[in-house]
């Protein structure tokens, strides 16, 4: 069993301290304070002085492509660029080629990743109009959730009969996560715009026809049939002010559980407002838009008083031909999951949030929202997912550093000052310095729903 000591860390996992980790084949044997002398011998010694060891990011948001869109992405390209980023578990999402609609597209989804995954994986099942039956099929400890698109998005997984979204939030045995923008009012605000502006309305409408009042209006539905069904409800990618206020705030910095109903914030959303359509153009058109700066300014307030529980990525590649035209012709979605890290560790620099509280939001809450077994934490027992980044190592975003298959990403050109060093995924040392470790997989994230 192999044994690797990452020495000398400032530990940021519950709280701050320093010490050392000692990795016992796929597992954290032991954590040990400054004062302490580690026994016995270790295959590998990972120096970590001036760095801070996290646990490795859950990302409870992804669109690997695979099955069916895999010229955009696939599970081996975005589980490496995972890896680059920090990020040791994904959760996919259901509007690939087929849709994960099915026990039998599931099944398929788990054996790819199986083949390929370079770090931890789990999918989740999507609800449409017709499946609901299924749901009580489900093995709840190898799925995350139930995914629910109650406005348009890609895919064409709309569920928009009144009838069926009372019977998945009475029944999923699962948490339901829930894509929030109202169909109707997002279709009578195209109409609108084409109608004064042309037929392919330039990007700067984007938030104008997926407006403040369609997520709104959407995400009061999802609460509303989780308050009434008392399910588990999840709000996927946030952007508004008015939404916040549907959300009660969790107690930051305690273990104290999670509320049933949580909303979380993407990266994408946290870092760019509708200024910079002028300068990126549809390289940052997503659904639901990248909206106002006092949008943006309210979102990341809600990191620290506990009404965003999560932020994920929403990571979801196209090749750049697609991303060509305006609001009606170029498509929604950008990469994102090796920059998550990097970017949310920039919020903290400028004080938006703790570091400890960035933990939080990307390793702990994700897991403890998820019930994700052993992982999330940096605990002895637990597995060994693991990230060591270091402070004032700047570096600036090339085409050659992307590596999601698309080969693009709107952070191109932007300066981080943090650096991923080492990504270590079940005890395997998948990153190291530069160097990716190409035989190194992940596995299939176990939860005790």
């Amino acid at each position: 069993m192999k044994r690797i000591l990452i020495s000398n860390a400032t530990i940021v996992s519950e709280g701050r301290r320093s010490g050392s980790i000692a990795i016992e084949g796929d597992r954290i044997a032991s954590i040990f304070n400054p004062t302490d002398t580690p026994r016995g011998h270790f295959d590998e010694t990972v120096d970590a002085t001036g760095c801070f060891v996290l646990p490795g990011v859950i990302d409870d948001h992804v669109h690997f492509r695979e099955p069916g869109l895999t010229a955009k992405a696939d599970i081996e390209s975005e589980s490496r660029a995972a890896a680059y980023g920090g990020v040791t578990t994904y959760f996919d999402m259901p509007n690939t080629v087929p849709q994960t609609t099915t026990l039998e597209a599931l099944d398929d989804k788990f054996r790819r990743a199986e083949l390929t995954s370079h770090v931890n994986y789990s999918f989740f099942f999507g609800a449409t109009n017709d499946n609901s039956h299924l749901l009580e099929q489900l093995n709840t400890a190898r799925v995350p959730g139930v995914k629910l698109f109650m406005g348009s998005s890609t895919g064409n997984m709309l569920v928009d009969r009144r009838e069926t979204l009372e019977r998945i939030f009475a029944c999923s045995p699962l948490p339901i996560m829930t894509h929030c923008e109202d169909t109707a009012i997002i279709n009578r605000n195209m109409a609108r715009v084409k109608a004064e502006f042309g037929p392919d309305p330039v990007i700067g409408f984007h938030p104008v026809i997926r407006s403040e009042e369609a997520c709104l209006r959407s995400t009061e539905l999802a609460v509303e049939l989780a308050v009434k069904h008392h399910a588990s409800l999840h709000v996927a990618h946030l952007t508004t002010a008015r939404e916040l206020q549907l959300f009660e705030p969790s107690q930051p910095g305690t273990s104290a559980p999670l509320p049933p109903i949580t909303a979380e914030a993407t990266v994408a959303h946290l870092h760019f407002t509708d200024c910079d359509y002028a300068r990126l153009g549809t390289l940052i058109k997503c659904n639901p838009a990248i909206k106002r700066p006092s949008d943006r300014e309210a979102l990341r307030r809600a990191l620290t008083d506990g009404r965003i529980s999560v932020v994920g990525t929403d990571h979801a590649p196209h090749q750049l031909s697609e991303k060509q035209g305006g609001c009606a012709t170029a498509v929604s979605g950008m990469p994102m999951v090796q920059f998550s890290l990097v970017t949310m560790l920039e919020l903290a620099d400028q004080g938006i949030l703790s570091l400890e509280r960035l933990v939080e939001l990307m390793c702990h809450n994700p897991a403890r929202r998820f019930c994700v077994r052993e992982r999330g934490f940096l605990r002895p027992g637990y597995k060994a997912d693991i990230v060591v980044v270091r402070p004032d190592a700047a570096w600036t975003v090339g085409r050659d550093t992307i590596q999601s298959k698309c080969k693009w990403s709107p952070m191109e050109g932007h300066t981080f000052n943090w650096q991923v060093e080492h990504t270590f995924c079940n005890g395997q040392h998948l990153l190291d310095q530069g160097k990716f470790d190409e035989n190194a997989h992940g596995e299939p994230v176990a939860f005790d729903h």
